[in-house]
């Protein structure tokens, strides 16, 4: 008999979410351009479905210059009116707006000395956060995920919302949220504890 691998509930049983839970989520990333690109997805996400988005994600990476900042905002501006066109992406005109205007933001932030992944790691003291959660007890916000939220927006980030910011830290390895009888409970831990951020 086959022995059943536990897992988040939240990933059901789709190929392409299960693989995104187990090779993606809470895995830490350091790279300033891969957290732009989810930081700007998870906005993306905002009164949908992550898996929505997600079966979206390359699509989005072809738009978008694979989320390249510089890239996005030498972009002409008719091209923003072009993506409003766009079915392999959300056709939102706030949220394809938000991308330029988060793009601009980050070249903002790099041209004072100030590097994006140096930016968000900030608030958790550049260090993962491991918790031992059990099923039901999983926060869609925090003290640091307000305090991430006022200071993108402050910076002049869109869609940031306190909510948004701890889905990100949830999937970008700021934070352990997968459940302790998940299977990827303590190989997380393990890479959260080996971390270390560089520029």
């Amino acid at each position: 008999m086959t022995e059943t691998i536990q897992r988040c509930s939240w990933c059901g049983t789709a190929a392409d979410y299960v693989a995104y839970h187990d090779n993606v989520w809470g895995r830490p990333v350091g790279d300033s351009q891969e957290l732009f690109e989810k930081l700007c997805l998870d906005g993306q996400q905002a009164g949908l479905s992550w898996l929505t988005v997600l079966r979206k994600q390359a699509h989005y990476q072809q738009a978008f210059a694979n989320f390249d900042p510089d890239k996005i905002v030498s972009m002409p501006a008719s091209y923003q009116q072009e993506l409003m066109h766009n079915a392999g992406i959300i056709r939102n005109r706030l949220k394809i707006e938000a991308i330029f205007k988060n793009a601009r933001a980050y070249i903002q932030l790099r041209d004072s000395g100030q590097a994006f992944n140096e930016f968000l790691w900030q608030f958790s003291d550049g260090q993962p956060r491991i918790f031992a959660r059990t099923g039901g007890d999983i926060p869609t916000r925090d003290e640091i995920s307000d305090t991430m939220a006022k200071a993108l927006k402050k910076a002049g980030f869109s869609f940031v919302g306190t909510t948004i910011c701890y889905a990100f830290m949830q999937a970008v390895g700021m934070v352990n949220d997968h459940l302790v009888d998940c299977h990827c409970y303590q190989p997380t831990c393990q890479l959260m504890r080996e971390f270390t951020l560089t520029k």
